[in-house]
C-alpha cells in the first residue's frame, strides 16, 4: 500500500532505491549501460534544467542518456545511482563540476542550463524535484567528505555512491543526514512565529533548530522554543518531514502546545517573535494581509505547518 502524499517539496520521491542491488558493482555498471537509463547532470550543485517544451508549460529536469557523458565518466566524474522508476528504468546523477560549464561548451550546449534547485523547485514536477534533491544532497556529501575521518587517507566511492571506503584503514563512511526540528508553537487560537534579523522586514516563520546528540525530537522542540523564544511547551506532536538538501538536512515538522503566551526572543537566533491569531494568518495565506506580516511560501515546510494549523478547525 502506498504512503499518503507528503505536502512538502522534495518529498514523495518516486524511485525505488533498491539498496539490496546497488551493492553489486557489476549490476550497477550494467544499469549504466541500459539503453533506457537516465542520468541527471549537475554542475556546482545545480541540476540541469530544460526549458518549457511549449509556451505556457513548465520547465523540466534535464534527465539525459548516460552515453552523452562517457568521457566524463572515464575521467572519474562522480556518478551516483538514484534508483529505479515504476517501469524499472534506472536513474543516475553525475557531477560535472570539474569541467567548464557543459551547458555553454559541451555535450549539453543548446539544450538548457544549470539552475539553482531552490529557485526552480516550485516550477518543476514534484517527483522530479524530489529526485533532484536526492542527487544534490548525496553529491554534496561526496564533494565535502573525500577524506577518511579516521586516518586522513582519501576515500573511494562504493555502493553506487552510498558509501565511501578508506583503502588504508578500511573504515566505511556513509552519507550524513542532519535532523532539524521546525515547530509551530500554539496557545489557544494563536501561533508563535519568529523572525531572524537577516530576513526581509515583516517575514515571520516557524522556529527551527538542529537536533543534538542524545536528544529526542520532542526534547529538541522544547529546548529550541525555550532557548530562542523563552516559550515553554508541554505537548509536542509530529506533523511531517521535508528532505532539505541545504546541504543534507531532514526537516522534522512538529506542533507544540505552549503553557502560556510568555515569550522572550534571544536576540541571537530570533530578533523578534509574536503571537499571531488564526484569523490573521488565514488572511495572510489568502493574500489579504495588511503587509505587516508575511510567511514563507508553500515551498517551505513552515508554510505547511502554518496552513495545516489554520485550516484544522476552519
Amino acid at each position: 500500500m502506498a504512503l499518503p502524499p507528503n505536502p512538502n517539496t522534495f518529498a514523495n520521491n518516486p524511485l525505488d532505491r533498491v539498496s539490496y542491488k546497488r551493492v553489486n558493482a557489476d549490476w550497477v555498471a550494467g544499469q549504466l549501460k541500459n539503453p533506457d537509463a537516465f542520468i541527471l547532470p549537475t554542475w556546482r550543485e545545480d541540476p540541469f534544467i530544460l526549458p518549457p517544451a511549449k509556451s505556457g508549460e513548465a520547465p523540466e529536469v534535464g534527465f539525459m542518456r548516460p552515453g552523452m557523458f562517457a568521457d566524463s565518466i572515464a575521467k572519474g566524474a562522480t556518478v551516483l545511482f538514484l534508483g529505479l522508476d515504476h517501469k524499472e528504468r534506472p536513474y543516475f546523477a553525475i557531477d560535472l563540476s570539474a569541467e567548464p560549464d557543459p551547458s555553454q561548451e559541451g555535450a549539453l550546449k543548446g539544450f538548457g542550463e544549470f539552475t539553482d534547485l531552490r529557485s526552480i523547485a516550485p516550477q518543476i514536477a514534484a517527483a522530479d524535484a524530489a529526485i533532484a534533491a536526492q542527487a544534490k544532497a548525496i553529491l554534496k556529501w561526496h564533494s565535502t567528505h573525500q577524506f577518511c575521518s579516521a586516518c586522513g587517507e582519501k576515500s573511494v566511492i562504493a555502493e553506487a555512491g552510498y558509501r565511501r571506503d578508506c583503502p588504508k584503514c578500511e573504515t566505511q563512511h556513509f552519507p550524513r543526514t542532519d535532523p532539524v526540528v521546525i515547530m509551530l508553537a500554539t496557545h489557544g487560537d494563536k501561533a508563535l512565529l519568529g523572525r531572524q534579523e537577516i530576513w526581509p522586514k515583516a517575514m515571520f516563520s516557524a522556529l527551527a533548530g538542529f537536533v543534538e546528540p542524545g536528544e529526542s525530537i520532542e526534547e529538541a522542540v522544547a529546548r529550541e522554543l525555550l532557548e530562542e523564544a523563552g516559550c515553554k511547551v508541554s505537548t509536542v506532536r509530529y506533523h511531517s518531514t521535508q528532505p532539505w538538501p541545504y546541504p543534507m538536512s531532514l526537516m522534522i515538522g512538529c506542533t507544540a502546545e505552549a503553557d502560556n503566551e510568555d515569550i522572550e526572543p534571544d536576540g541571537i537566533e530570533i530578533a523578534e517573535a509574536r503571537w499571531c491569531s488564526r484569523a490573521e494568518l488565514r488572511d495572510v495565506l489568502a493574500g489579504k494581509g495588511d503587509g505587516s506580516l508575511f510567511v514563507p511560501p508553500p515551498f517551505a515546510i513552515a508554510h505547511q505547518l502554518i496552513r495545516s494549523w489554520v485550516e484544522r478547525d476552519s
